[in-house]
């Protein structure tokens, strides 16, 4: 009985958790229908006096969103295959290899992750302007392109494949992609899962670096495109407006993430991500 009460609470308090860090989001969604002219204290508390999409349709006139989903969607899908191979590679030569530095590196990465990407805005903008690449979608893939976080996921990972395997398919013949794309990658399918999911969510929620190294509308993802609603009159923002462009910019992940909930949490529990 105690345990049934214990585990009722624990249901009860997980509900008002979730509540509570829905509400921002329940909000956005709400006033994104409520008429621009009604306040948020008159009408009805939910949707005003009625129920709109004025906000929607003046949100898509205002930037242009197809371009902008595009480029989001080629920054999130360049950046992502190539930090698969990276990630890969250098996972392996963390776990399998030997060779002299190796724990100065790893250590390295350790730092990498501690370090706020801010820091290196300017780096990065200086050696995107060498490279000829400003306010292009090069510029915004090419610092992601490596993953501290990927590689000691995937080293970790790794590591826990028995090296049997590994020895097994060398006696076969196997050279190193043969063994890495038929014993190391099948078995290590959540942890690419998760980082996927990590990558794909990051980066489609990017907004500083875009901002900072593109000027064309063409090549600014979806995240820089509602910088513009901000400025829509002159008197300031109309936030009925801007919450409806943040609901079409995040509506893809949410509708990701539902289709896809248990492979999420299957994923993430199977690679160990806290």
């Amino acid at each position: 009985m105690t345990e049934k009460r214990a585990g009722f609470g624990a249901t009860i308090l997980t509900a008002v958790v979730s509540l509570i860090w829905l509400l921002p989001l329940i909000f956005a969604v709400l006033v994104s229908f409520r008429p621009q002219a009604d306040g948020v204290g008159s009408g009805n508390i939910f949707f005003g006096s009625r129920i709109t999409l004025d906000n929607y349709s003046a949100a898509l006139s205002v930037a242009p969103w197809a371009w902008h989903a595009v480029t989001s969607v080629i920054f999130v899908v360049g950046t992502l295959v190539v930090q698969l191979v990276t990630v890969t590679m250098a996972g392996y030569a963390f776990a399998r290899m030997k060779f002299f530095g190796r724990g100065v590196l790893l250590f390295i990465l350790l730092l990498q992750i501690m370090i706020p990407t801010a820091v290196l805005l300017v780096q990065n903008y200086a050696t995107i302007r060498e490279l000829g690449l400003f306010d292009t979608r090069w510029a915004l893939m090419l610092p992601y392109w490596g993953s501290a976080f990927g590689v000691l996921l995937l080293r970790q990972t790794f590591r826990e494949v028995p090296r049997e395997l590994e020895e097994a398919a060398r006696i076969d013949g196997a050279n190193l992609l043969q063994i890495l794309f038929n014993v190391y990658i099948p078995l290590s399918i959540p942890a690419y899962v998760a980082f996927a999911l990590v990558s794909i969510s990051s980066h489609w929620n990017e907004f500083l670096w875009p901002f900072i190294v593109t000027r064309t509308e063409e090549v600014r993802p979806l995240t820089v495109g509602l910088n513009k609603l901000y400025s829509t009159t002159e008197v300031g923002a109309l936030y009925g407006q801007l919450l409806a462009g943040t609901v079409i910019v995040i509506a893809p992940l949410v509708i990701l993430f539902m289709l896809f909930q248990r492979r999420f949490i299957q994923s993430f529990a199977s690679s160990g991500i806290k």
